[in-house]
């Protein structure tokens, strides 16, 4: 069932398309990449602000609200180039173990930022104000730092792990 899907994903246009020209590929990578820059930039700034490393003069909820639509934004881009380059070669991205293990860690820091916005900042542990912040805001900084930077070397494994079709 599955290699029937991932067949169907690989012989449509567009997936045929990426795979066979010489410059659609590396075009869509490099938006992938830059995508992924303002992503993990983006999320950095507020953990570490969550953390206590850098802005401690700003408040979180405010400053992390400013962010946000940037964040997704740019998630959303790299949502979109991410399919477009899995279209490319299915059963190759998803035979690979790194690129699994970049969707697990995906999905761990999406869950990491959920309980961070429903239970730490909803449960009114987290004040909007200057000076540091509780270790529950503290520890989810850590984890989504943590998360990202391996989601960042899990997507420049993949390259030297995959087959080429």
């Amino acid at each position: 069932m599955i290699d029937t899907l991932l067949d169907a994903i690989g012989d449509s246009s567009v997936g045929m398309f990426i795979a066979e020209s010489a410059t659609a590929f590396p075009w869509i990578e490099v938006a992938h990449v830059l995508g992924i820059v303002v992503v993990f930039g983006s999320i950095l700034l507020v953990d570490l602000r969550l953390i206590g490393l850098a802005g401690r003069d700003y408040p979180p909820l405010s400053f992390s609200r400013t962010i946000l639509p940037v964040t997704w934004s740019a998630f959303i881009i790299a949502v979109i180039t991410g399919a477009l380059m899995f279209t490319s070669n299915p059963h190759g991205y998803f035979d690979n173990t790194m690129f699994r293990v970049k969707m697990l860690l995906l999905v761990l820091a999406g869950l990491n930022m959920l309980v961070f916005h429903l239970v730490t900042m909803r449960g009114g542990r987290v004040n909007d104000g200057p000076g540091p912040l509780p270790g529950g805001a503290r520890i989810a900084g850590l984890i989504s730092v943590t998360l990202w930077l391996a989601v960042i070397a899990c997507g420049r494994w993949i390259g030297f792990t995959m087959s080429p079709f």
